[in-house]
């Protein structure tokens, strides 16, 4: 097998991993529950220090297992209280009532402060437990997952530069559309079943939970019963039932694309959808989610972990390339249908982690579907209208340029109302 094929598989499984919640939260609990193994006693106070986005997306989402709570607080506090401090994003599985009750008392009686970090990673967690005059520290940066720091009464315990860590095993950026499409092809499927399997199980599930349950807004099962049960909308309806759950607190988990449960659930949920509606078969479902997981991840990465551009329009747009490659689209066919999304829906923003993301993505999925149909009719944007480019790989670049560059000041000022820091005339 080819370096580039064992490179696209070590993405895949650093990727596709299972998470329990929304990322941030459960990053937060993570932080806070090694901080609290570190220092190896129960703490007398919690002080946590967050990147304005991990805030924007922690602030109205619940907390998984928490009871229905919400914030930064009891995400931190229910990590000291029962994280399971080796899970990592499963650090919150084993929540018991008594662990939620013990929460609110806690943070009731200001156990845990609250801070805004400024000037670092988009994605920075730092969690500082107290106990007398012992203190232990944890910071999370980059990645959900990435410990940079750990430190116990002022020595350092570990260290490693986030910027500086590289695996020989991954390179993302050798990523290209037509590469995608040849790995998809031709890789022996064994080789990455076991990560697809996972994938349509966990995802597949939390849909149906969602449209069997009245979480959050209920965006999904919304949809099914005012806008009929055909395949487009059942596609739509069942990924914004999963999110519907996952940022409603269930407890099930979601295999994560680009470090979002959100995101993974809508680069599988409508692919699935569509595989099982036109008979495909297990062979054709797994190619085309290597199709949908890897472009997702291409095109996030010129985005960035976090930011003001919503995570659900490139899940979304990889997913409708998806659909048209497991359809017998071609090669121009799929790159019309990722410059017919990418040339519509990109400017939704994301402001926070809530119940609205489950909208957004049934919107970007709306727009992802037109563009896979207009596609597969011989449509597409041309060059030059908008920010579409003559190019695929240019028109991807530059709606990351867009996400990254040009959308900084606006998630300064999405967080700054968020925050209640404008005063409107």
């Amino acid at each position: 097998m080819s370096d580039k094929y064992l490179n696209y598989i070590a993405i895949l499984e650093s990727e596709m991993i299972p998470a329990l919640g929304c990322t941030e939260p459960i990053a937060i609990a993570y932080a806070a529950a090694k901080a609290r193994a570190v220092l190896g006693c129960f703490p007398e106070r919690l002080e946590l220090y967050c990147s304005g986005n991990v805030i924007k997306n922690v602030k109205s989402v619940t907390v998984p297992n928490s009871g229905g709570l919400t914030g930064i607080d009891v995400a931190g506090t229910l990590g000291v209280v029962c994280g399971a401090e080796d899970r990592a994003l499963e650090v919150l599985e084993a929540a018991k009532p008594q662990d939620i009750k013990k929460t609110k008392a806690l943070i009731a009686d200001g156990f845990v402060q609250c801070n805004l970090q400024k000037d670092v990673e988009n994605l920075y967690i730092r969690a500082v437990v107290y106990n007398g005059a012992h203190v232990a520290e944890v910071t999370i940066e980059k990645f959900h997952t990435f410990i940079s720091y750990i430190s116990k009464d002022g020595e350092t315990l570990f260290r490693r530069d986030a910027n500086a860590v590289t695996d020989k095993n991954i390179d993302k950026s050798i990523l290209n559309v037509r590469d995608i499409l040849d790995f998809a092809n031709f890789v022996p499927i064994n080789r990455v079943q076991e990560i697809l399997e996972r994938q349509v199980e966990m995802n597949a599930h939390i849909a149906e939970e969602g449209l069997n349950h009245p979480y959050g807004a209920q965006v999904g099962r919304t949809l099914l019963a005012s806008a009929g049960d055909s395949l487009q909308v059942r596609a739509r309806a069942k990924a914004a039932a999963g999110s519907d759950a996952r940022m409603g607190g269930c407890s099930l988990p979601v295999v994560i694309n680009s470090g979002s449960g959100n995101q993974g659930i809508t680069v599988s949920v409508p692919v699935i959808e569509y595989a099982r509606e036109k008979n495909f078969g297990k062979e054709k479902l797994y190619r085309a989610l290597l199709v949908s997981n890897l472009l997702s991840i291409h095109i996030k990465r010129y985005i960035g972990s976090l930011s003001a551009f919503c995570g659900a329009v490139s899940a979304a747009c990889a997913a409708g390339a998806a659909i048209t490659y497991m359809c017998g689209g071609t090669y121009e066919q799929i790159c019309a249908t990722i410059t017919n999304t990418l040339g519509t829906s990109s400017g939704i923003i994301c402001d926070g982690a809530k119940d609205s993301c489950a909208a957004k993505i049934a919107c970007a999925l709306e727009s992802a579907i037109i563009a896979h149909n207009m596609s597969m009719s011989g449509n597409v944007f041309c060059a030059d209208t908008g920010i579409v480019q003559d190019d695929i790989e240019k028109t991807i670049q530059s709606v990351g340029y867009v996400g990254k560059v040009g959308m900084r000041e606006t998630d300064v000022q999405i967080l700054n109302i968020m925050l209640n820091r404008v005063a409107f005339p």
